[in-house]
């Protein structure tokens, strides 16, 4: 098992149960791999450096998970696929 770090930048306008699916929707795909997430940090809706599909802003979260190595590739391949999602960024701590 090895910690990373998860940023992910989330659609500006989805309300607040869209984006808390959106979270609990990555730490249940964390979880099916035998991974656990240790801690989430919302910080909130930011302005972009550039657009990302028309939009300005995003919501930024934070998640510490600790995954198994050979499943991290899934874990990112599950998140590209996520409409909600426009950037990820999955580093190893």
């Amino acid at each position: 098992m090895r910690n990373y770090e998860l940023v992910c930048i989330v659609q500006p306008d989805l309300d607040e149960t869209a984006f808390k699916g959106a979270v609990d929707r990555v730490q249940g795909w964390v979880t099916e791999t035998g991974g656990s997430v240790d801690k989430v940090e919302i910080w909130g809706r930011r302005r972009l450096s550039y657009p990302i599909r028309k939009q300005r802003d995003g919501q930024y979260v934070l998640l510490n998970i600790t995954l198994d190595p050979k499943a991290a590739s899934g874990l990112e391949r599950n998140i590209r696929y996520l409409e909600t999602a426009m950037r990820h960024l999955l580093t190893v701590v």
